[in-house]
């Protein structure tokens, strides 16, 4: 109850923010709609209302804050419509039998589940691969790590259509692959710096304790290096599996993919229908918070095993 305490605390200052800003965000669309429906609204006219500020036409407009809840398309909906919207696209489709039903967002986030995980099982060998390289040779520190941080300042939304094009013309089927590279290029970094400062973590004197003993190189490492560097690792998996998950869904925008969270995202834009992107947000934010949970799971009982605290 302790450590949920702080945590449910932080989403009711969320959620009470959200409902606040709700008559703020919907107020236009909801006069908008009340006029056509040829009901009184102060002032009349869209030009009109356009120059005149949000608060304004609130305090004009008292009686119309309560239907700005109540939109059908809001601009920002509610958090009990968003989760309404998730519970018809996710929950009452498994009563019904179909919870694989290409209109359930499980069956989409099953589809960029998997290519999170491919993607994070890359960008892991990468950022494991280069921590090591790093660490026992410095011409690889001198030439790599600057090549890593500057691949970081390319927006991905620039980097992904070009993956995509350049897949396709070196004849890769499927939109698998590119997803798994775009979410590779996110969380590689993380775990690159992380194992990094994990295996160069241990101390001088430990270091030359294990020379005194004759430990090979590869004793060092696998007796003293790595075991240090398990905090530091955990603590850069729980980045890296985030950052897989969003390059994942925005893998997903360029490649015209009809499945997935990311394809949810867009197909809702395209057809005007918030909720249904909303439901998408909140279901890709809920599977980022099971594998971050998956993940701390894994290193309380690694740490456990091997006597650290996790």
């Amino acid at each position: 109850m302790r450590a949920a305490l702080p945590v449910l605390v932080v989403l009711a200052l969320i959620g009470a923010l959200w409902y606040a800003a709700v008559p703020f965000m919907n107020i236009r669309v909801s006069l908008d709609l009340a006029e056509r429906m040829g009901e009184t609204v102060e002032p009349e006219g869209v030009n009109v209302r356009r120059e005149l500020s949000v608060p304004t036409l609130l305090l004009n407009n008292p009686g119309r804050i309560g239907e700005t809840f109540r939109l059908e398309r809001p601009r920002l909906p509610t958090p009990g419509q968003v989760l309404s919207e998730l519970w018809a696209t996710s929950g009452a489709m498994v009563l019904e039998g179909r919870g694989f039903s290409k209109r359930s967002l499980i069956y989409h986030g099953w589809i960029t589940l998997r290519s999170t995980l491919s993607g994070f099982a890359l960008g892991l060998a990468l950022g494991l691969a280069g921590a090591v390289a790093i660490t026992y040779a410095r011409v690889v520190e001198r030439s790599l790590m600057p090549w890593a941080i500057i691949s970081q300042t390319i927006p991905i939304v620039a980097l992904a259509p070009m993956i995509v094009v350049l897949s396709s013309q070196i004849g890769v089927e499927g939109r698998g692959l590119p997803k798994a590279i775009i979410s590779a290029y996110l969380c590689y970094f993380p775990i690159l710096v992380g194992m990094v400062k994990g295996l160069n973590s241990p101390s001088d004197q430990q270091l030359d304790l294990l020379k005194t003993y004759s430990a090979s190189g590869f004793q060092s490492f696998w007796k003293l290096r790595l075991p240090a560097s398990m905090p530091y690792l955990f603590a850069s998996l729980k980045v890296g599996i985030a950052a897989a998950l969003v390059g994942t869904i925005v893998g997903e925008l360029p490649t015209g993919a009809i499945s997935g969270l990311g394809a949810r995202i867009l197909i809702g834009d395209q057809f005007g229908t918030p909720l249904a992107i909303w439901a998408a947000l909140l279901a890709a934010a809920i599977l980022a918070g099971l594998l971050v949970t998956a993940l701390d799971m894994v290193q309380r009982s690694v740490l456990r095993r091997r006597g650290m605290a996790a």
